[in-house]
């Protein structure tokens, strides 16, 4: 079953499916609602993931892609904000591929849990806070194929900084730290861009909107290390992982000068939401990335190829719904 492209906002609502997970229960995803006095709603406390499930090459089966990794990432961003009481791994595990089963999933889909601060606790006074206050969790899923244009998108380095970790922890995914990426994007977009591109408080290039950042240059792979103040992506993870299996090419894991971007061959963003997307222009600078024999294709093939299920070593990678 072929399920549409997302490509605005109509889309997405249409997209959703019927059945989500709200604090214990399933609820028809319209009448999955929370009150204003949410602590997270009032204070951006939530923590979440977003994770995706692919058709599998031979059209038999769903997968979910690298999903004990990111239940793991979820549960210990969680624990940064103190958000306890909730499923232990396997049985979060259970929930969601009970979810897309109730909406009978048959094709490429999103997957979004929430973890969030939900209520001030008996005798906890009014504030900003982290204890003294009840845990709560959501889960949805939609229809998702690839939103991104995948012939290449244009970039610009960002003049907003990114959040730096000893503000907010970047390796967690807390949704008040995305409005630093939506002033970003914003800005990209109003200047005839399809993203930017952020440097970190030191000057060193940090991360996209929503993604993290390769570069190739003169045959090397290179991306910013975990101090660049960037998420520890899963999906920037699966590169290095394909990169050493595959095309003997170690990644450098190094901070990364403006100057040196803006010399590079190729670029490319990597993400669960952006999958693999050649970048093929940063500001003034014209890029190779979509060359039909460049690294940034090749692993965009062998991306695309593990989530699918033809790659047999990496099987482990994938998780039947059904």
């Amino acid at each position: 079953m072929k399920t549409p492209e997302i490509n605005n906002e109509s889309d997405v609502k249409q997209a959703h499916h019927r059945w989500a997970y709200l604090n214990e229960e399933f609820v028809e995803a319209n009448k999955a609602l929370l009150p204003v006095t949410t602590q997270a709603f009032n204070y951006g406390t939530a923590v979440f993931e977003g994770i995706r499930g692919y058709l599998s090459a031979d059209s038999r089966s769903v997968n979910i892609f690298r999903l004990n990794e990111h239940i793991k990432r979820l549960l210990c961003s969680a624990s940064l904000l103190m958000i306890d009481e909730l499923p232990e791994q396997n049985t979060f595990k259970e929930l969601m591929l009970t979810l897309l089963r109730r909406n009978e999933v048959k094709g490429n889909c999103y997957i979004r849990p929430i973890a969030y601060k939900r209520n001030l606790l008996p005798n906890s006074g009014f504030g900003v806070k982290l204890s003294g206050v009840s845990s709560g969790l959501s889960i949805n899923s939609l229809n998702m194929q690839s939103y991104v244009k995948q012939d290449g998108i244009k970039c610009t380095l960002s003049s907003w900084r990114r959040v730096s970790d000893n503000s907010i922890p970047a390796r967690a995914k807390i949704t008040g730290s995305y409005v630093n990426s939506a002033l970003a994007m914003e800005a990209a977009v109003r200047g005839g861009y399809d993203d930017a591109i952020m440097l970190n408080n030191h000057g060193y290039l940090s991360e996209a909107t929503t993604s993290n950042v390769f570069i190739v240059k003169d045959g090397k792979l290179i991306t910013p290390p975990i101090t660049a103040h960037i998420l520890e992506g899963i999906t920037r993870d699966t590169v290095i992982t394909l990169a050493a299996t595959y095309l003997d090419l170690k990644v450098e894991e190094r901070d990364i000068l403006p100057s040196e971007l803006l010399t590079a061959d190729e670029c490319f963003l990597s993400g669960t939401g952006v999958e693999i997307s050649p970048v093929t222009q940063i500001d003034h600078k014209t890029l190779s990335s979509t060359n039909p024999h460049s690294v940034t294709m090749v692993i965009k093939g062998l991306y695309l190829q593990a989530v699918r299920g033809e790659l047999n070593e990496f099987h482990h990678w994938l998780t039947p719904v059904y």
